[in-house]
This record gives C-alpha cells, sequence and structure tokens, in this order.
C-alpha cells in the first residue's frame, strides 16, 4: 500500500513536530502541526481554548480541523497526544493515510514534560508526583489507540536515519 501523508501520533512530548519537520524536509513533504493549525484557525492558543472553552470544546475543534487536514496531499501532520483517542479520528487517520505512533517510555516523557510543564494544559497545574502518575496512566489509556498505526518508531531501538528509509518505499 502507498500513502500520500503521514499523521505521527504518540504522548506529548515524544518529538512528534521535531520528527515531523525532519520527516518532511528528508522525504520532500510539507508538514503541518495540527495544534498549530488550530491555534491559527481558532486565533487563540491551545492553553487558551483549554482555559475558556474546556478540553471537549477542544477535542471537537480537533476533529473537525484533522478532517479538513485528510484532504491534503504530500503532508506530514502531528496530531496532538489525544487526537487519535477521541470520536473516530483514529480510524480516520488510518483511512487517510499512514499513521507513525513516536513511542517513548515514560520515564523519558517525565524529563522532557518537566520543564515545559505550564505550557501544557493537561499538566500544567499538577505536582511533580502527580504528572508522574498521570503519564504513566494516560499513557496506558491511549495505548490501545496509538498501537493500531502502521508503523512503531521507538527512538532508544532505531535511529531516525533508519526508520524514515525503512518507511519510505511506502509513500507515493
Amino acid at each position: 500500500m502507498k500513502f500520500d501523508k503521514i499523521f505521527l501520533v504518540g504522548f506529548m512530548g515524544c518529538g512528534k513536530t521535531t520528527f515531523g519537520k525532519k520527516l518532511a524536509r528528508q522525504i520532500g513533504w510539507n508538514y503541518i502541526d495540527l495544534d498549530s493549525y488550530i491555534e491559527e484557525k481558532s486565533e487563540k492558543s491551545v492553553p487558551t481554548i483549554f482555559k475558556e472553552n474546556g478540553e471537549k470544546y477542544f477535542r471537537n475543534l480537533e476533529t473537525k480541523f484533522l478532517k479538513e487536514l485528510t484532504g491534503l496531499h504530500s503532508f506530514v501532520i502531528s496530531c496532538g497526544g489525544g487526537t487519535p483517542c477521541y470520536k473516530n479520528n483514529m480510524d480516520e487517520i488510518l483511512e487517510k493515510g499512514a499513521s507513525v505512533y513516536m513511542k517513548v517510555s515514560p520515564d523519558v516523557l517525565y524529563e522532557r514534560l518537566k520543564p515545559e510543564k505550564s505550557k501544557r494544559p493537561l499538566i500544567a497545574n499538577m505536582s511533580d508526583s502527580e504528572m508522574s502518575d498521570f503519564i504513566q496512566n494516560k499513557l496506558k489509556e491511549r495505548a490501545e489507540f496509538y498501537e493500531k498505526s502502521n508503523f512503531t518508531f521507538d527512538n532508544e531501538m532505531e535511529s531516525e536515519e533508519t526508520f524514515i528509509n525503512r518507511i519510505n518505499h511506502f509513500l507515493v
């Protein structure tokens, strides 16, 4: 099967944005970050949307804008950490392109997220131990969605270059 778009999924802090930009550049495709797209379209930051309207409202926006982006071709799209877990978003992703699960251990996620906690609405007001528990529990909860992906990239097991070479022959 050949794909003309790639959706990167995984927990916040797993590296979707950084890897997505690099992947798009290497394969000559365009890149878009779903959260940035939501911010641009709604003219509000994700933390502001969460604060003013709540998570449910944000998830509805996320689904709406994800559907808009599924019509694009030759794109790498970084999804929000919760995107695949709401509505039928993961089914939509799998139907419209290839999905890559950016797999990262809970300990690595904790270390990456701790310094930027204030920018992340779901963990901004948590103590360190609450955040650690949240990451463990939320990752377990979301794993069933993430693991439906066509590909898994675990950068503790494989280099970015090797992974890009591995998926390259599935791309249009």
